[in-house]
């Protein structure tokens, strides 16, 4: 595998684009979370598919699906990176994350826990944290199981996982992520046998659109905030969103929110995470996807803006 282009910047974030000896294309990101130093924190995002089969209505990552990254597929995306900061040994970073989530549901692939048993030999720091972000698909068993495993071997507390929900109304779910997944009663379910005492709460995402609820009663008769965090995030521009005419309930600039407020008064934690604008602009944010942008050729009012450059 080999990188073939860049784009970004070094001060918040940068996307690769790497090509596999049969063509495919992968894109994977680093970036930062100013003011803060690449050694206090320091996030990489990988892909685990080649594409992605689940064609979630405001992800520019959706379709040509061409299959799953082996495992030294994954790991290449990693070494590239500390590799090109960190020549050799530990890494120096307090915070040092290695989200799963940059293209393709990592559940669909078997590969992505073989580099999580890896990661902290070949990377050994004190703040290594994966995070594994997820739709829960039906027909994954077999990969939940084994990740409670490797998380309570390796990694306990250091390790954050996350449901994505998007909205508590079912009917709309289904249409925001149309594939067949876990029921919040089974969600639930794997969180509480998931999660030990003393550990980090497991995070419910809601990548939150207008008009699409995230009814703290609904919630409550399934994830107790003893165990369940909420993070609420912007739907950020895409592609996809334009054209299913989704927009986002979180603004820019925009601090109070009703369904924020009536969270925390279910007694949830909630993360209000904007993230960095330019982030949008660089195409590095969740549901972005720079190869989609190469293939369409339109303008995108609000992402992709950086010119992809060839290495």
């Amino acid at each position: 595998m080999r990188v073939i282009a860049k784009t970004g910047t070094e001060d918040v974030a940068l996307v690769y684009l790497a090509e596999n000896e049969g063509g495919k294309l992968i894109e994977f990101a680093e970036s930062l979370q100013p003011p803060l130093l690449r050694e206090e924190k320091w996030v990489l995002t990988i892909s685990s598919l080649f594409g992605c089969p689940v064609h979630c209505r405001f992800c520019d990552a959706g379709g040509n699906y061409l299959g799953k990254l082996t495992t030294g597929e994954l790991l290449f995306q990693i070494d590239y990176l500390v590799r090109s900061r960190f020549l050799n040994g530990p890494v120096p970073v307090q915070k040092f994350k290695i989200q799963f989530a940059r293209t393709g549901e990592p559940s669909f692939n078997l590969n992505v826990l073989d580099a999580l048993e890896r990661l902290p030999e070949l990377y050994p720091s004190s703040g290594l944290m994966p995070s594994l972000s997820t739709i829960a698909p039906n027909g994954t068993d077999r990969f939940f199981e084994r990740l409670l495993e490797i998380k309570n071997r390796y990694y306990g507390d250091k390790f954050q996982f996350q449901f994505s929900l998007h909205t508590t109304d079912e009917k709309q779910r289904d249409w925001l992520i149309p594939a067949k997944k876990w029921s919040f009663e089974r969600m639930a379910e794997y969180g509480e046998t998931f999660h030990r005492r003393g550990e980090r709460k497991i995070t419910l995402n809601f990548a939150l659109a207008d008009r699409m609820p995230a009814d703290p009663d609904i919630l409550l008769k399934y994830f107790s905030p003893d165990i369940f965090l909420i993070k609420i995030t912007p739907v950020n521009p895409t592609y996809q969103a334009t054209e299913n005419k989704i927009s986002s309930y979180i603004l820019p600039h925009q601090e109070n929110y009703e369904i924020v407020d009536a969270l925390k008064e279910a007694g949830y934690q909630v993360i209000l995470s904007l993230g960095e604008t330019e982030e949008n602009y660089i195409g590095s944010n969740c549901g972005q996807y720079i190869t989609s942008y190469r293939r369409v050729r339109k303008s995108l009012k609000g992402g992709y803006t950086y010119p992809l450059r060839k290495i």
